[in-house]
């Protein structure tokens, strides 16, 4: 076979990405493509921005380039994530969900799935359709939140295909991986088995239209973040923090992370969790014991935008406990503190992707 540009295209037609299940020629996928000298070179990009996936999009170009044009083909390809702006097009995964946003921190125990759980309140209260996947993989809370711990999901026949029908709460749809393992057991999976469990509750569940789909992810910045943020292409990450250093610096390696060119992820703003103490018989007395403003100071300082402070209170903890999140209190000032961080939470969203629904005034 000659060495022509069609003919290259045809052998790169045989190789699938793996995320998209087609070809890499018929998804666009392949730019830059150069023959010179009998040198071929390529640039092809991938869905998944880890290393091993790259690695192995490189070896397999390789591979069938010199299977067909002979060992002795010089190939230099260069291997990218999808750019941001052609996920969105792509988008084939939940296509009637109009918001997917994911709930990040650099640490855990700072309170990033009770912000989650609150935020997804706050916004059913003002009218939105919700749902939350719950991917803390190894220490699953929303069916604790929102006391659904003896629920399971039920399947729902879509279109001739059987389909994981999410679990109701509070007019909130939930999935969790805490659904399909008992309660008190750990959860002992390798990255690559987390990673196909929660790709699972995107792909083979039923979410219908939904205005904001909130996704819980684990603490740190691992393989299964960039794995899962690259199986649905997201809107945008709002990062939870507390106010002490050693929190902070963790968050700041969160916001780096979304920043990098191969994720491109709109940082929607950071939290600051658990801002100062008030204590019941004195509710008109904060006690900053975690410092003052260290996540707003955070914000400013790597130009992203500020969400708001939630304070330290035990009836928050109480309310995750007994499975109704405090936001749905009536009157209280830290539902007022969650009201107030949903309607800013719209707000940046609007600027993060501009054509964000209009439901209502929060």
């Amino acid at each position: 076979m000659d060495l022509t540009r069609e003919n290259i295209l045809e052998v790169l037609g045989s190789i699938i990405e793996p995320d998209y299940k087609k070809d890499i020629v018929s998804l666009n996928l392949v730019e830059e493509l150069i023959i010179s000298d009998g040198i071929i070179q390529l640039t092809v990009h991938v869905s998944n921005p880890a290393m091993h996936s790259k690695k192995r999009m490189q070896e397999a170009v390789e591979f069938n380039l010199k299977r067909v044009f002979g060992k002795e083909t010089s190939v230099n390809c260069l291997v990218k994530g999808i750019p941001t702006e052609s996920k969105q097009v792509r988008r084939k995964i939940l296509p009637e969900v109009k918001h997917i946003i994911a709930i990040a921190s650099g640490k855990g125990g700072v309170g990033k799935s009770t912000v989650t759980a609150n935020l997804a309140g706050g916004l059913a209260k003002a009218g939105y359709k919700v749902g939350i996947v719950d991917a803390d993989i190894y220490g699953p809370s929303m069916p604790t939140m929102f006391d659904v711990v003896n629920e399971r999901p039920t399947m729902i026949d879509v279109e001739g295909a059987q389909k994981i029908n999410p679990v109701m709460s509070y007019g909130i749809k939930l999935l969790s991986i805490g659904f399909f393992t008992e309660k008190d057991n750990a959860v002992v999976w390798r990255g690559p088995m987390a990673a196909k469990a929660l790709t699972q509750m995107f792909t083979d569940a039923y979410w219908g239209e939904l205005d904001y789909l909130l996704i819980d992810l684990p603490p740190g910045t691992g393989d299964i973040h960039l794995s899962l943020v690259q199986t649905v292409p997201l809107d945008g990450v709002v990062i939870v923090s507390t106010p002490q250093e050693v929190a902070l610096a963790d968050a700041r390696r969160g916001v780096n992370m979304f920043k990098m060119d191969s994720i491109n992820v709109p940082i929607i703003g950071i939290v600051e969790n658990m801002a100062w103490f008030t204590p019941a018989e004195l509710p008109e007395n904060n006690y900053y014991i975690f410092g003052r403003d260290g996540a707003k100071n955070l914000a400013e300082g790597m130009n992203v935008p500020f969400l708001g402070h939630i304070p330290l209170v035990q009836s928050v903890r109480e309310a995750g406990d007994v499975g109704k999140p405090a936001v749905f209190q009536e009157n209280t000032s830290t539902s007022e503190a969650f009201d107030e961080l949903v309607r800013i939470f719209v707000e940046n969203v609007k600027v993060a992707k501009p054509n964000v629904i209009q439901k209502q005034e929060l």
